[in-house]
């Protein structure tokens, strides 16, 4: 998993999600079902893709009930098709029932997330561009997506706002100029003794101009160029510096940017614009 999902993903956590969802208790479950009643569910795909989050939802299981047990058929990053048995969970009918909603909402969001990253990285293939993904993801889920990007074969950008210099177009016009920026960003490095990567966004060729000149950086981000400018801009960059394109990349353009030959391209729509992966946990009778 990525480096940061133990930090921010503790037992703690989810027993924050078991409160949000199941609070004082499930009334339907514990009106129906008797607490010695033991059951059986597998969890069953209805649409082909990738499945993700199946460590998780593990954790998920045993947190709440140590004694359901669960058997895997797949593993996280496998391939799944329509009407695949990813998992078999047994154990008291009752915490079956109460966990259900949970683990379908991390499986089903995570999948889809892992599902259209690979279909862009399969876009790109045969290439050396990587796709990376972005801060653009869901308050408290951001771990979870985040792992789902590296299953479905994409790389992850920065986790946060604290593990790399990342100077955009609002910093440059708040600093004056991108030269001054990137030299207060080093001078703050140099003064805190803090070893972070810096990338700096570029918005023509002037400014990748000015940013080869001024140096210090280690990449550089081609935000909303054209394909016929990215082309451009690679030629001028020279390998000199890593590359990202990024802005308006979809499935229809990836590869025309990928061909111009960036190191990475990022997608904030790998997170904020996917479907969730069709799946259910049906009762086994």
């Amino acid at each position: 998993m990525t480096r940061n999902l133990s930090r921010y993903l503790d037992d703690e956590i989810i027993k924050l999600w078991f409160e949000e969802d199941i609070g004082e208790g499930d009334h339907t479950t514990l009106s129906i079902i008797p607490a010695e009643v033991k059951g059986k569910a597998n969890l069953i795909i209805k649409q082909d893709g990738i499945i993700a989050g199946l460590a998780i939802v593990s954790r998920v299981f045993k947190l709440f009930d140590p004694s359901l047990e669960l058997s895997h058929y797949k593993n996280d990053g496998d391939k799944v098709k329509k009407g695949d048995i990813v998992f078999t969970v047994s154990g008291p009918t009752r915490s079956i029932l109460q966990t259900e909603r949970l683990v379908l909402n991390i499986l089903q969001r995570m999948s889809g997330i892992a599902t259209q990253t690979n279909e862009y990285v399969r876009l790109m293939e045969g290439l050396h561009t990587r796709i990376l993904d972005t801060r653009k993801t869901t308050p408290g889920f951001r771990p979870l997506e985040k792992e789902a990007i590296r299953l479905g074969g994409g790389c992850n950008h920065r986790f946060g706002l604290y593990d790399m210099i990342l100077i955009k177009d609002n910093h440059i016009d708040y600093a004056g100029c991108i030269e001054n920026a990137i030299r207060l960003a080093r001078k703050y490095l140099q003064d805190n003794n803090k070893s972070l990567e810096i990338e700096v966004e570029a918005r023509s060729l002037e400014d990748i101009e000015k940013i080869l000149l001024t140096g210090g950086v280690d990449r550089i981000l081609l935000d909303n160029f054209s394909p016929e400018l990215t082309l451009k801009a690679v030629k001028l960059i020279n390998g000199r510096i890593e590359t990202e394109s990024s802005g308006n990349i979809t499935k229809q353009n990836i590869r025309l940017y990928a061909e111009c030959g960036v190191d990475y391209i990022s997608a904030g729509s790998l997170t904020h614009q996917i479907s969730s992966l069709d799946m259910s946990l049906k009762a086994v009778k």
